[in-house]
């Protein structure tokens, strides 16, 4: 903000003013305000301005004026004019030495000009600049709205930005990639990033000129490899988005007028990182209820489908096994369903689920296989193209990748896995997810969370299931491990655990206790208070067989 000090000089008022030094740097010197002013200067002037004089005080020595003069300098005014003719008559070689040394306007007018007058005029100019300015400005603000709102590219944004105010511009992502670039340097930005070396120091707070403008106190300044450069952050919706980089050869280049300009840019960046998320949003909505309805809906795949499949990326006609994860946060068990969660719960969910699909991208990535996903309030569905058979190879090796990466960044969850390809094949989205939620249901009951289950390696269980339909086998089952349930739960122990342990070590006593990590004389006494409350032996082998098949319909029933 400001006019050019040639400006004022053009005008009628001024046309009787001689300018008695400083005349080369009337082009280049401007003037934000005028004001009047005598001995003592002290701290009444501010930079920038164009400052009256009569002399008041001076009149009787040259050496007073030429301290005066020298005190109008060092406070930062644009000009002094001095009115001759009652107080100082003539301005002194002296006073005009000195201005000129320092590379200062000093300029004469008679005593008949009214100081009221200049004032006047000079406030005029100056507010009809400010309104130039701010008219120019809205122009700049509504050009790159419009660009942002028709579709434009960063691109378009910066060299909009770039054409008004003649510098070099660059617009980075919140990685600090730099997404679009108009003459900026961008080893200054490497450098700033680390990527290559050099010497750089953040400069707190920023070495600027002015301090008037609000903009001014969210800059941070970089002086990079003898180069100054400063950066503004984008933010929008509360996030970061990215930075507005840009590089005026000279601080003082940072004008009012500028920095509107910047902040109108930034404003724009904002917008349309705005517009970028609400389509990726829209995209990655649209992709997830695609899937979901795929995976949780009977669905009869028509034209229509594979039409709309296509228009999101996914080719429904190659041969797909259904994925199925549970995750589980250690310290909270199974991760609780929306509307059981609160707002950091919620947070937390959402950050899973993007290492989680990050990790499904680049495991698919990896092996050049197309995958359909989505989540469902801790619930991992994922669609994997396979070939024909074998399917498990495959599977295991997608899976082996995402564990890996994720134990390194998700430490504190564990993740069951279930998974089918419904033996139809093609284009049995439901059917293979119901069979894939079955093995990891199984799989979560029987094994905790870890490793996984294929739903063709679950078919002594699926049996059971079917069993467990029968409401007389039931009520046997229940007759027979009644008595073992209800001691558990009342004196939470876990005497089912520890029969199936026998029972999987064949009844091996020893290798049985190291499992538990029991002593053998308490796996014993555990043993014989299970003889005890099921009236059954544990060494018979019918028996042994009846409370094992009763113990897994009991398991298969809760899992129903």
């Amino acid at each position: 903000m400001g006019i050019r000090m040639d400006e004022v000089m053009r005008q009628p008022f001024l046309e009787e003013a001689t300018v008695v030094a400083g005349n080369d740097l009337l082009e280049k010197t401007l003037v934000e305000w005028v004001s009047v002013m005598e001995v003592p200067v002290e701290n009444f002037i501010r930079k920038h301005e164009f400052v009256l004089s009569t002399g008041l005080g001076c009149a009787d020595s040259s050496k007073a004026l030429e301290e005066f003069v020298k005190d109008v300098i060092h406070s930062g005014a644009s000009a002094l004019t001095i009115a001759t003719g009652k107080h100082v008559v003539e301005i002194p070689q002296s006073v005009v030495k000195l201005a000129n040394e320092q590379g200062f306007i000093l300029i004469e007018i008679p005593w008949k000009i009214r100081f009221s007058d200049i004032i006047q005029e000079i406030v005029q100019l100056l507010n009809d600049e400010k309104e130039n300015e701010r008219h120019n400005a809205e122009q700049v603000r509504q050009q790159l709205t419009d660009c942002v709102l028709n579709g434009g590219t960063l691109e378009d944004i910066i060299s909009r930005l770039h054409e008004h105010i003649e510098m070099p511009v660059a617009i980075s992502d919140q990685k600090q990639k730099i997404r679009a670039n108009c003459d900026f340097d961008t080893g200054v930005i490497d450098t700033i990033n680390g990527f290559t070396e050099g010497t750089i120091e953040k400069v707190t707070p920023p070495d600027l000129p002015f301090s008037e403008h609000p903009l001014y106190y969210h800059l941070d300044q970089y002086d990079v490899n003898n180069q100054r450069c400063y950066e503004l952050t984008i933010y929008s919706n509360a996030k970061k988005q990215g930075y507005l980089l840009f590089m005026p050869d000279h601080p003082t280049d940072l004008t009012w007028y500028t920095m509107n300009l910047l902040e109108h840019g930034l404003t724009a960046c904002a917008l349309y990182f705005l517009t970028e998320n609400a389509v990726e949003l829209t995209e990655i909505r649209l992709k997830d209820n695609f899937v979901l309805s795929l995976a949780k809906e009977k669905q009869d795949l028509d034209a229509k489908w594979l039409s709309k499949g296509e228009l999101l990326g996914y080719d429904l006609s190659l041969p797909y096994v259904c994925i199925v994860g549970q995750i589980r946060s250690k310290d909270n068990d199974f991760l609780p369903k929306e509307s059981e969660r609160d707002q950091s719960m919620q947070s937390s969910l959402h950050s899973l689920n993007y290492y989680v699909q990050k990790e499904i991208t680049h495991a698919s990535q990896n092996l050049n296989r197309q995958t359909m996903s989505t989540f469902d309030h801790g619930e991992i569905i994922i669609f994997l193209e396979i070939d024909h058979h074998p399917h498990q190879e495959t599977v295991n090796h997608f899976l082996d990748m995402i564990d890996r990466r994720l134990h390194d960044q998700l430490a504190h969850t564990d993740i069951a896995w279930g998974i089918a390809l419904h033996q139809e094949g093609f284009q049995v989205f439901n059917e293979s997810y119901q069979e894939a939620r079955t093995a990891l249901d199984i799989h979560i009951e029987q094994h905790g969370f870890g490793e996984r289950t294929f739903f063709e390696d679950t078919r002594v269980n699926r049996i059971l299931l079917t069993m467990s339909n029968d409401t007389k086998i039931v009520d046997m089952m229940k007759e027979t491990i009644g008595p073992l349930i209800e001691y558990d739960q009342k004196r939470e122990t876990d005497l089912v655990h520890t029969f199936m342990t026998y029972q999987k070590y064949k009844g091996n006593v020893s290798q049985t206790s190291r499992a538990l990590n029991l002593h053998r004389q308490s796996l014993l006494y555990r043993l014989r208070n299970i003889e005890n409350l099921t009236k059954l032996s544990l060494i018979d082998a019918d028996d042994s067989f009846l409370l094992e098949l009763s113990v897994r319909l009991w398991l298969m029933h809760k899992i129903k």
